[in-house]
C-alpha cells in the first residue's frame, strides 16, 4: 500500500479501525472517517503511534455534503485519493420481521444510501488516480437470507449488486469489489453475542467453530485493496467461516 492514499468510512472502531489500522502498517496514507468524531482522531492518533500518515474526520455518510467535504479533505490532505473502503455499517434493532420505517430508513440509509454517496463522491478522483479501487462491506446476510433483520439483509443485499454494477460502470478504470463477513466479534455485534439465546445458533452456522475477528476482514480488504487483486473486480468475497457453505 505504499502508492496508496486510503480513505476508510467507520474507521472509529471494529472493522473499519481494523482495516485502517492494517493498511497503514502497509504504507498507505489515510483518512480515518467516522460519525463519531473523537473515535475517528483516536484511530488516526493509533496510526501516527505507530508510525504511520492518517488525519481523522467526522463524517456522516448518509449526507451528500459531508461526503464531499471527506474527500476534500483528504484531497486538500495528501493531493489524491486511491482507495475508498466503505465501512461505515449499523445492525438492526433487533429481530423484526416488518421493521418500522423509521428504522427501515435508518439501516438502509446508512448501509446502503451511504455507501452509495461514499462512492458516488469519491469514484472520479479514484479514476483519475490511475489505479483506484472501492472495496466495500457487505454482508453473509448480502447473500443468502437470515432472520436477524429484514433491513439489515436488503442493505447488504443491495451493497452486493451495488458493487457488481458500479464494477462494470467504472472498469477499466476503477476496481470495485466487496468483503461479505460471516459474524464477527466487533462492539455492533456484541448485543447479539452476548445474548445466549443469539450466540450459540450463530456458532453452529459457522463452520470453522468460532466467529472472526475483526482483523480477518481487514486481510482480505488488503488485498482487494492492493495491486495484488489487479484483475478482481465485482466480487463478493465471503469471508466467513464457512457459513455460506453450508
Amino acid at each position: 500500500m505504499n502508492d496508496k492514499v486510503v480513505i476508510v468510512t467507520g474507521a472509529g472502531s471494529g472493522i473499519g479501525r481494523a482495516t485502517a489500522l492494517r493498511l497503514a502498517a502497509e504504507g498507505g496514507r489515510l483518512l480515518c472517517a467516522d460519525a463519531k468524531g473523537d473515535a475517528a482522531q483516536e484511530t488516526a492518533e493509533m496510526i501516527a503511534k505507530a508510525g504511520g500518515v492518517a488525519a481523522a474526520l467526522l463524517v456522516d455518510v448518509t449526507e451528500e455534503g459531508s461526503c464531499g467535504r471527506m474527500i476534500e479533505t483528504a484531497l486538500g490532505r495528501f493531493g489524491r485519493i486511491t482507495t475508498l473502503v466503505n465501512s461505515a455499517g449499523v445492525s438492526a434493532a433487533g429481530r423484526d420481521a416488518t421493521p418500522a420505517p423509521k428504522e427501515w430508513e435508518r439501516v438502509v440509509g446508512v448501509n446502503l444510501s451511504g455507501t452509495y454517496l461514499a462512492s458516488r463522491a469519491a469514484l472520479p478522483h479514484l479514476a483519475a488516480s490511475g489505479n483506484g479501487s472501492v472495496t466495500n462491506i457487505a454482508s453473509i446476510f448480502g447473500l443468502v437470507g437470515g432472520s436477524l433483520s429484514p433491513a439489515y439483509a436488503a442493505s447488504k443485499g443491495g451493497v452486493v449488486n451495488l458493487t457488481r454494477s458500479m464494477a462494470l460502470t467504472w472498469a477499466p478504470s476503477v476496481r470495485v469489489n466487496c468483503v461479505c463477513p460471516g459474524v464477527i466479534e466487533t462492539p455492533m455485534t456484541a448485543p447479539f453475542l452476548t445474548d445466549p439465546s443469539w450466540h450459540q445458533p450463530l456458532l453452529e452456522r459457522h463452520p470453522l467453530g468460532h466467529f472472526g475477528k475483526p482483523e480477518d476482514i481487514a486481510a482480505a480488504i488488503l488485498y482487494l485493496a492492493s495491486d495484488e487483486a489487479a484483475f478482481v473486480t465485482g466480487a463478493a468475497l465471503p469471508v466467513d467461516g464457512g457459513y455460506t457453505a453450508a
